[in-house]
Parts: structure tokens; sequence; C-alpha cells
């Protein structure tokens, strides 16, 4: 678990909700679908399905200023309005979700939610364990996260859909659905547990990696996944909570979303 790979889904979250990274991590798929043909949203069963329109002439060159302006009003918290300042914010967004669809991290993508105190362990029980401090570094991220109008994203989204469909059209053949990957991605960040317990580590040369804990297999959990959890279970249940309403302001059906899980220290 090294503290070079910041944070996801603040991700991840944040990513999915309205600020993302340029990273090519997707690993390919099957064909896409045709023109016009429908695609249900992958990872979230029961979602409506949509047409995948043909490919839109827009130019991403200088997608930069209008995302800013269309985004700005999403939160009032100062902290949103530094993350918009950041570069390739469509092709940022675009490729963090896809890699947290893919169960991959998005870390790269989003390295300016990086946290900036250490990852820090303690010994409890005779074992390694997070510190709850560590989880404090993404109390910022997980604010800004659900600070945000869940409605006001999933319009803008929406609006946008030409550019995003580019986007992803950038991170390799085939092509595939951006709203559909986003469905999918919030599908997998909601599948995380909310783990309120000492969650143990193993000390790996530079870093820690989450131990085996018999009930949870928290080790077998994706790579975007470790990241949400180790913000902590109040964050996560907040970030949660946003994606949720996300989603289902994207038109999935509430029955289709995974169930929060929460597990309490023995």
């Amino acid at each position: 678990m090294s503290d070079k790979k910041p944070l996801v889904i603040g991700l991840a979250v944040a990513a999915c909700v309205a600020v993302g990274g340029f990273f090519l991590c997707q690993k390919p798929r099957g064909p896409a679908p045709a023109e016009g043909m429908a695609a249900a949203p992958a990872g979230v069963p029961g979602a409506q399905p949509m047409v995948i329109p043909a490919p839109a002439a827009v130019d991403l060159t200088d997608s930069d200023g209008m995302f800013r302006e269309k985004a700005k009003g999403l939160s009032g918290l100062p902290q949103f309005a530094q993350w918009l300042k950041t570069e390739d914010l469509l092709r940022r967004l675009t490729a963090a979700v896809f890699c947290v669809a893919d169960g991959t991290s998005p870390s790269e993508s989003l390295s300016f939610l990086s946290p900036r105190k250490k990852f820090a362990v303690k010994k409890a029980g005779g074992r390694l364990v997070i510190d709850p401090k560590s989880y404090a570094r993404y109390d910022g991220v997980a604010a800004v996260v659900g600070s945000i109008d869940a409605r006001a994203a999933a319009s803008l989204i929406q609006s946008l859909g030409p550019w995003f469909q580019a986007a992803s059209g950038e991170l390799g053949a085939p092509p595939r659905d951006f709203h559909a990957t986003l469905l999918k991605a919030i599908g997998s960040l909601l599948q995380t547990p909310v783990v309120e317990r000492d969650i143990p580590l193993k000390e790996k040369v530079i870093s820690f990696s989450i131990a085996p804990m018999p009930d949870l297999q928290l080790e077998e959990l994706t790579a975007a996944q470790k990241h949400l959890l180790r913000m902590g279970p109040k964050n996560t249940a907040m970030v949660q909570a946003k994606l949720r309403e996300l989603a289902l302001a994207l038109g999935a059906p509430a029955q289709s979303l995974p169930q929060q899980r929460i597990y309490t220290a023995k």
C-alpha cells in the first residue's frame, strides 16, 4: 500500500463525479456496439440501455476552459475550484473512470488529489494496522465530493457526452461507451466495504499491503477499491453516498446498485 498511490477514488470518485486523469491503463475489450445500437451499462443490471451516438466532431484541444466554465457551479468549496485548474480535465476524468471500471489504479490520473501527509501505521494487538490518522488525509477530498450537486453533475456529464466519448476514443481501440463505463466504475466502488475496525497490513520493501482477514478478504479487492478503502470508513461512506446519488441521477435503477456493506469492530 504505497503512499505514492494517492486516493482513488476521491474516487476516482471525485473523478466519477466531475474531475479526473489521462492515463492509458484500460484493458482491450470486445468489439464495440455499432453506431446506433443500444448498450446496457455494464456492471449495473437493469440500467436503461442507451444509444451510442456516432462519434461527434469535437475538438478536445481547448476543452479545459469549456469544462471549467460548465463545472464551476457543481460545488462551492474552494478546493473544488483548485481541482478545476488541472490541465486536460476531460481526458483525466475519462481515463480515471476507465481505470476504475477495469479495477486498476487511477492514481496517476488523479495525482492532483494526492495527500501531502505520509501514510501512517501503528501496532495494535501485536500486528501492524492502518493508523486512523491516515484517514484524516482524505477528509478534504471526501468533503468536496460530498458537496457536489449530483443531479447537476449528471446533467453535465450527459450534455458533454460527445466530448467524453471522443476522449474515450483516445484510450485505444476498440472504443467503449463512456456512460456505460462510468456506471460500471461506480458499481465497482459501491462494492467496497466500509470497515470500521483495524485493517491489518503486511510490510513490504518500501510500502505496505493489506494483510488477509478471514472474514473480509480485503486483499482480493481491486486496486481502485483498495484506494477507496484506505480513505477510512467515514470518508468511504461519504464518497459512496455521493456516487449512489450520481448513479441514480444518470438513470441507474436503485435496485441495481450494490448495497453498502459495513463491518464494525468485533
